[in-house]
C-alpha cells in the first residue's frame, strides 16, 4: 500500500488541498516533529512556546514576525524563500497583509497558539495541526 509516508510530497499540490487560513496541516513527521503547511493572511496572535523553538519557511508570498525581545519589539520580514527560527520563550505574532503560504517545523503536538497566548480570535485555529485530506499516488 502506498502511503503520504514512503512517497514524495508536492507542496504545491499539499496546499492547494485546502483553504482554511491559520490552520495548518501536517504533511510528514521527521522523527519527533510535525512539518506542517499554511495558508495565512491577516494576524495571527500573540503567543510564546515556552520549550520550543519555531521554524518559519516562507513558500509564496511574505510574512512579517513581530517579536518582543529585551531590547523591545521588532518586526522580521520573511520573504518568499526565506527562512527564521523564533526562539523558545520569545513572544512572538506572525501576519501577512497580502497572504502567504509558509512551512513551520516544530514538535508533535505543539499547539499554533502556544503555551501562553492573547484572546484566539476566530479566524486562528488553536490546533496542533490538521490530517492533510485524502490523498492519492
Amino acid at each position: 500500500m502506498t502511503t503520504r509516508e514512503n512517497m514524495p510530497i508536492a507542496l504545491d499540490e499539499a496546499l492547494a488541498s485546502f483553504d482554511a487560513l491559520w490552520s495548518p496541516r501536517i504533511v510528514t513527521r521527521v522523527n519527533d516533529y510535525d512539518v506542517r503547511v499554511a495558508k495565512v493572511e491577516g494576524d495571527h496572535v500573540w503567543h510564546v512556546h515556552d520549550d520550543t523553538d519555531e521554524f518559519f519557511l516562507v513558500v509564496d508570498g511574505e510574512l512579517t514576525i513581530a517579536l518582543r525581545e529585551p531590547a523591545g519589539e521588532r518586526d522580521v520580514v520573511l520573504p518568499r524563500g526565506s527562512v527564521f527560527t523564533v526562539p523558545r520563550g520569545t513572544w512572538h505574532k506572525p501576519r501577512s497583509p497580502k497572504g502567504a503560504s509558509i512551512l513551520l517545523l516544530e514538535p508533535t503536538g505543539t499547539p499554533t497558539v502556544g503555551d501562553h497566548h492573547d484572546d484566539v480570535p476566530d479566524h486562528v485555529d488553536a490546533t496542533t495541526g490538521h490530517a492533510l485530506a485524502q490523498w492519492h499516488p
